[in-house]
């Protein structure tokens, strides 16, 4: 799962000291031309993907991803190691992606992290723990709220992990079953098992900030460049023929994302060409501001310029600052940036 040609073992000190770099933001801000440029300064650096589509064989040209040409020389872990088909998981990206890290480390290099899913940047770096399932839980968990109500079980989960209930609310059967499941199968709150902002490993984010009529601009340029770069083609080639296509088939995870979701929609007679290019432009423009509403929560961003001409220079100085321990300590609350106000 991960690249070939990993570098030779430096002779410093214990490579777990260096903390991991992880840059992230929204689409389309440049972060993972910033994230190689990062790792050939701090070489020796590898990078992980935390995109979750770029996880994915053969969905190239919609996720962005750089090709192996273009990562010069810089090795690559959990790009393409998902079939379109395969539906991926959070849980399972967590323990491949913190194996790649604990390699990286014995090789005595830097991890580089890089992308704009939120969800598996912090199952990477933060405590997150993904209690299992038992269907025979599930179903009699759900057969009670068909028969005694959902208010009936938020009641009960209210006396058992009030702090639960409260952020559920009465009226989400779904995850107040979930919530039950945990409880029961754990033998801990709900509340015990959900994400907290604490790093596993020493690690530094740094964020690319850019402004809105700015950010609608690269957005538009990238979707033309992989229009112009044979996004058509390329989701014919995966999708099922019953899907449009010629290939073996998208999964329900890949066909949802943006830019194959909508070529389907095309091919299915529900958007016109042109009005599949617009859709492209503006669900990636929708996409970039939930992602900077996410990690515009999280005060451990540091967050940087993107279109600024020393943007190297001042990553490096938040690395160097890492490294040393001179970061200053993340401010109450969060740190919401231009696109995420």
């Amino acid at each position: 799962m991960s690249a070939p040609g990993t570098p030779a073992v430096p002779d410093r000190a214990a490579p777990t000291a260096a903390p991991v770099v992880a840059v992230v933001g929204p689409t389309a801000t440049g972060k993972s031309d910033l994230a190689i440029d990062l790792a050939l300064a701090l070489d020796p650096a590898e990078i992980v993907n935390a995109d979750a589509f770029q996880l994915y064989r053969g969905m190239d040209v919609g996720t962005a991803k750089v090709p192996p040409g273009a990562r010069r020389g810089v090795p690559h872990h959990q790009l393409d190691v998902l079939d379109p088909s395969e539906d991926a998981s959070v849980a399972r990206y967590q323990e491949a992606a913190r194996a790649d890290l604990d390699a990286i480390a014995g090789r005595g290099a830097r991890a580089v992290v890089v992308g704009g899913s939120g969800l598996y940047v912090r199952a990477l770096l933060d405590h997150m723990d993904f209690p299992g399932t038992d269907p025979r839980v599930r179903e009699r968990l759900e057969a009670r709220a068909e028969t005694e109500g959902r208010r009936a079980l938020h009641a009960e989960l209210a006396r058992i992990d009030p702090r639960a209930a409260e952020s559920i609310g009465p009226h989400n059967t779904r995850r107040i079953v979930r919530a039950l499941e945990v409880i029961e199968l754990t033998g801990q709150p709900y509340t015990a098992n959900l994400p907290r902002q604490e790093y596993v490993r020493p690690a530094v984010q740094i964020g690319l900030d850019c402004d809105r009529e700015v950010l609608d601009a690269r957005v538009a340029r990238r979707v033309e460049r992989m229009w112009d770069a044979g996004l058509l083609a390329e989701v014919r080639a995966l999708a099922s023929p019953a899907q449009g296509g010629a290939g073996p088939g998208l999964g329900a995870t890949a066909a949802r994302a943006v830019g194959y979701a909508e070529v389907l929609a095309c091919w299915r007679g529900e958007l016109s060409e042109d009005g599949a290019r617009e859709a492209v432009v503006a669900n990636t423009r929708r996409l970039a501001r939930k992602q900077m509403g996410w990690f515009g929560r999280d005060p451990r961003v540091h967050w940087l310029d993107a279109g600024s001409p020393t943007l190297l220079q001042d990553a490096l100085r938040v690395v160097r600052d890492a490294d040393a321990g001179a970061l200053p300590a993340p401010e109450a609350g969060p740190v919401r940036r231009r696109l995420g106000s």
